[in-house]
């Protein structure tokens, strides 16, 4: 089983499940890629919530499978003409190709396309395993975390992280508009993750850090977790 990310800025990230290949959040209109969204050619790609920089590039796939809340796979058949969809909700497992995706909890607003509109319902994260999570811990399972736009919350340390139990993680430390480094450090700990990578920064002024800090503030967790802060499409292998 191969198992591989891919950072391509802010929050939008290539995962590769051995024959599935996964986009989530496409948005490449950010300082981090020089790729443009005609290069991948994902099998599925996942919508965290309805704000323009992470629904941006959805129209340069269409043809693609979504996967989205209902909410948001509706507003994608109306508006940008997608209909390969598949509307689920937090807490909703789904089997696609190689890999199964879980939809989980994220703490954050979801108005669509412009952050102001119509609510694109619950807002989200996805956890993606090569196996089906179960209350039985299995070792050999690779699972990775995107936690999507989201403050800190206890169902990371009560839930993602003791039944989901991810391998690795990708949150958000760009602050203002989600956690900021402390906090995600604080949600790496909770979650027992071995990697940690950073997202969701740099891309405009108000989310501009130092990922040194990050760095510091997991280690001031105790936790063991690695931070890897990826360049802008590099590729990470989780298992292979």
């Amino acid at each position: 089983m191969s198992f591989e990310v891919t950072w391509h800025g802010h929050s939008t990230w290539t995962v590769t499940v051995d024959d599935t290949e996964f986009l989530i959040d496409p948005f490449f209109d950010n300082p981090f890629t020089e790729i443009d969204p005609e290069e991948v050619d994902p099998d599925h790609v996942l919508i965290t919530h309805g704000h323009a920089d992470h629904i941006g590039d959805a129209d340069r796939f269409e043809g693609t499978h979504f996967v989205a809340t209902p909410e948001i796979t509706g507003y994608l058949a109306d508006n940008y003409d997608i209909d390969d969809s598949t509307g689920m909700n937090l807490g909703g497992t789904v089997e696609l190709g190689d890999a199964f995706v879980t939809m989980v909890r994220a703490d954050h607003s979801n108005g669509l396309d412009t952050g102001y509109g119509a609510s694109g319902g619950m807002p989200a994260g996805f956890v993606i395993s090569d196996k089906k999570p179960t209350q039985e811990s299995d070792a050999d399972a690779t699972t990775f975390y995107h936690a999507g736009d989201t403050s800190l919350h206890t169902e990371m340390k009560d839930v993602i992280g003791p039944f989901l139990e991810p391998d690795a993680a990708a949150v958000p430390v760009g602050d203002h508009f989600t956690m900021g480094p402390a906090q995600a450090a604080i949600a790496v700990d909770w979650l027992d993750v071995d990697t940690a990578f950073p997202m969701h920064y740099d891309t405009f002024p108000p989310i501009e850090i130092e990922t040194d800090d990050f760095v510091r503030e997991v280690k001031a967790t105790g936790s063991d977790a690695e931070v890897v802060v990826l360049d802008g499409d590099e590729s990470y292998t989780l298992a292979e």
